[in-house]
């Protein structure tokens, strides 16, 4: 028998290969579908490529690559049997369960155990030999399916002890000194004693201090009280306030420097005053919470309609979404696309047309993973209701994991491929630009989306006035707390908190502010001042005014309540309001008109190139000595970057601050001369004239602006198509060569689409179709779908939390009539959606009456 399986291996052993360092193994779900060894199916692992397919796909990768050996692996869930001391067997039994997967959490571990099988199946006979065989496979294969059966799955979670480095019990713990001085800690309102700071605050647990921390690079810490009452009192150890919870607290020891474990910190918080058992947990149903802000029991129970009964539904469009850990964000994007009939009809209704042309490695193509998540949510495949033997109350909706999308468009993106919670709106706005990147086909389901902005400048000396347009996804509308209905009460809670912070006591219940939506509709609209506006009419500087309208209406409508501001730690924070959100909305109203008669339109002249120096005479020595912000190259430098790297990530993006010159450097931080000194070119290209006479205004971005992009690397002509996309704005214009692939000239002017949200585009759009794709509205610009201003609100994205950085994401969609809550993997009807307390709220064009 052994010398029977050795020869009908042989033909396929040059295409067996073992798992090398860095392969991935999929061998936990399907590249095409969501199938796992635990389905009915289970997963067939390639002993080549190792992408694993469900019985339904693996046919399709045997015809596209030949590949005929597979190893398929089950998983069986069974209930656990119990003996007659009526004892549940254990979960693991010796050599029942071999697979290196995560348990299917799904099922309750005390009821059910796992038993693993694996073989290998010859294609297209289907030849099964059972593994483990190693007797009668030959060693080649042996090893190779060994190899597989023990790789970690592609996707298993790392755990922090891989790269962290261990933290230590403090040689302090022990025998820290308490002072008994009578200090007790409030549970809120902390700041620091030597100033105002009310962020990064550590309690030393010598005297009970409230100090603040350190400044870091980014503006955020503190002054360092902290660390400079340690030099005045050697009293070595400090807790972070806003850590501490009933599972520990972040503690740090000055004289050790390093943080460090505290055994005894809950004697030691005791102390003075603090019950660990009674702070709020850092984590809470895997959303995390922000412990330095009041627990906004109200606001999760209102959104997420706690105390109701409700009810699940099942079938197609009612499929949720597993959570991975702060993943709430993507996943109520994902349910409101694919709740869009252009997202449906591009990935769904294309589904086999896709996987039949898909690559090789499906996982890393954009189009397939989308598809997958389509089917995995509209098909219904994925929730089905309970069998008639199942206790209702028992079953537990299952969900589908978006792990292997998440890893595909997060993929060196410095938020969205980290485990943080992100903004919904950016990820929105992110998935729109991948969208459109890989539309090459005329069809593009984020034209759904897209519509023009007329801006409108005028010049206040002389009322002359300019137009132009843009592309936009997306419309952002302030939310001004002066409007409040309730602003009296207002007043008074911010005199109640102030009066608690001064006397060190619990600040009184919050009080929401409540808006009226005409009010953010008003704020959007009205003029806003236009910063160092310059004049052509005045050929000088002057005072100008912007107002924006609707060049033309998309079909879908976003709106993104403005909720969201930075604190004195850059940590974006969330305003505490609600807006009476309407259900239909006429924005007809906001219409552009174009230039109006007696407008006057100004010159079509740019401001004259003013360089540092007269480069006319000295442009040597400007170039030798660039003008570099040195306090931006110093914060970067203390980040650990090389400082010759700091000094050209700073140059290179026109001191335009840390961050950007950040964004620089994970750019190219890569390339063999990063740390070299700056070296600027001896000659720059022929540019206008720096006289003091303006130049005609022919759309051609600044020849300083271009050089900065070419020195960096980038061809000219690449340069001045991202600066003329971005009208002539260095940073998106960065950004625009960074996110879109290079293209043949020819392909860049039949592209029309415009592939980055609120990129600049100018273009003609005075008249307009009722509910039409119009991309003739100009030969280069952006093709939109414009129709009447009439809306009805279909979805709703709601935020729990006190920042972008915590909490967590649900959305309400509207479906055959009713409205369905989305919280995770959970989906049921709704009863009382939460309108004022959204986010990002999703229209739908009205037919015209």
């Amino acid at each position: 028998m052994a010398a029977d399986l050795g020869e009908l291996l042989v033909p396929y052993m040059p295409t067996v290969r073992v798992p090398k360092t860095g392969d991935r193994v999929f061998k936990s779900e399907c590249a095409f579908s969501f199938d796992s060894p635990e389905s009915e199916g289970g997963l067939y692992v390639c002993m080549n490529t190792f992408l694993g397919f469900g019985r339904e796909h693996v046919e399709r990768h045997y015809r596209k690559t030949g590949q005929s050996v597979y190893m398929h692996l089950k998983r069986h869930v069974k209930e656990k049997a119990t003996g007659a001391a009526g004892g549940a067997t254990p979960r693991r039994r010796d050599g029942k369960v071999f697979l290196d997967l995560e348990l299917n959490r799904d099922f309750n571990g005390e009821d059910y155990e796992y038993e693993d099988e694996a073989k290998l199946v010859i294609f297209p006979d289907h030849f099964e030999i059972p593994l483990p065989n190693i007797e009668e496979l030959p060693a080649l294969v042996t090893i190779a399916c060994d190899a597989v059966l023990n790789a970690p799955s592609a996707y298993k979670k790392q755990e922090p002890e891989s790269w962290e480095e261990e933290i230590q019990v403090s040689r302090h713990a022990r025998s820290l000194r308490q002072l008994d001085n009578g200090v007790r800690i409030p549970p809120s309102g902390w700041k620091c004693q030597k100033c105002e700071m009310r962020d990064n605050l550590w309690l030393n647990l010598t005297d009970g201090a409230v100090l603040c921390g350190k400044w870091f690079f980014d503006g955020s810490g503190g002054n360092g009280h902290a660390l400079d009452h340690y030099k005045e009192t050697s009293h070595p150890l400090a807790v972070k306030l806003d850590t501490i919870t009933p599972d520990g607290a972040d503690v740090y020891s000055f004289e050790e420097e390093e943080a460090v474990l505290d055994p005894h910190v809950s004697e030691h918080l005791s102390h003075f005053g603090i019950d660990m058992l009674q702070m709020q947990k850092r984590t809470e149903n895997g959303h995390r919470t922000d412990n330095n802000a009041r627990p906004r029991v109200s606001e999760w129970e209102v959104i997420q309609e706690s105390g109701m009964k409700l009810k699940a539904v099942y079938g197609s469009g009612y499929t949720g979404i597993k959570n991975l850990g702060n993943s709430c964000y993507l996943s109520t994007v994902m349910q409101v696309l694919f709740s869009i009939p252009d997202f449906q009809r591009m990935y769904v209704g294309n589904l086999q047309r896709i996987f039949d042309y898909s690559p090789l490695d499906p996982s890393q193509d954009f189009a397939t993973q989308m598809a997958k998540l389509g089917h995995g949510l509209l098909s219904g495949q994925y929730s089905k209701p309970p069998m008639k033997c199942e206790l209702i109350e028992q079953h537990q909706q299952k969900g589908i994991s978006p792990r292997m999308l998440k890893a595909l468009v997060s993929r060196g993106h410095p938020e969205f491929s980290s485990n943080r919670q992100q903004d919904a709106h950016e990820f929105f706005l992110h998935m729109i630009n991948l969208v459109e990147r890989n539309s090459t086909s005329s069809e593009n389901p984020s034209d759904a989306f897209r519509f023009l902005v007329e801006e409108r400048v005028q010049c206040c000396q002389t009322r002359r006035v300019r137009y132009s347009q843009r592309v936009d996804y997306c419309i952002q509308l302030p939310a001004p707390i002066e409007a409040a209905t309730n602003r009296e009460e207002l007043l008074a809670y911010e005199a109640k908190r102030r009066e608690a912070e001064e006397n060190m006591r619990a600040p009184p219940e919050p009080v929401r502010a409540r808006i009226p939506f005409t009010a953010c509709l008003q704020a959007f609209t009205e003029p806003e001042n236009v910063p160092d506006f310059w004049s052509s009419a005045l050929q000088a500087k002057s005072a100008g005014v912007k107002t924006s309208r609707f060049a033309s209406f998309p079909e879908y409508l976003v709106v993104q309540i403005k909720k969201f501001t930075f604190g004195v730690d850059w940590v974006p924070k969330k305003l505490d309001l609600a807006i009476d959100v309407p259900d239909f909305l006429d924005l007809s109203r906001l219409r552009a008109t174009g230039l109006q008669a007696g407008e006057e339109e100004l010159p079509d002249l740019m401001p004259p190139v003013v360089l540092p120096e007269d480069t006319r005479d000295n442009s040597m020595s400007s170039l030798d000595s660039p003008e570099i912000d040195e306090a931006a190259v110093m914060q970067l430098a203390e980040m650990g970057f090389p400082l010759e790297a700091c000094r050209k990530a700073v140059y290179y993006t026109g001191n335009m601050g840390p961050e950007m010159a950040f964004n620089w450097i994970i750019a190219h931080m890569e390339e063999p001369d990063f740390a070299e000194p700056l070296h600027l070119p001896s000659t720059l290209d022929p540019g206008p004239s720096t006289s003091d006479a303006p130049a005609p205004l022919d759309n051609s971005p600044p020849e300083e602006s271009i050089a900065i992009l070419t020195s960096m690397g980038f061809p000219r002509t690449r340069s001045v198509r991202a600066l003329k996309a971005t009208n002539n704005n260095l940073e998106r214009a960065l950004d625009w060569i960074f996110t879109h692939p290079e293209e043949d000239e020819s392909d860049a002017l039949s592209n029309m689409a415009d592939t980055e949200p609120n990129d600049n585009a100018f273009s003609n759009a005075d008249s307009h179709t009722d509910s039409t794709l119009s991309p003739d509205r100009d030969a280069s610009g952006p093709r939109v779908k414009d129709g009447p201003g009439r809306y009805e609100l279909f979805a709703v994205i709601s935020h729990m939390g006190a920042s972008t950085m915590c909490g967590h994401y649900v959305c309400h969609i509207k479906k055959e009539g009713r409205w369905v809550i989305y919280n995770d993997h959970k989906v049921c009807l709704s009863e009382r959606p939460p309108r004022d307390l959204g986010y990002i709220y999703f229209y739908h064009r009205l037919a015209s009456s």
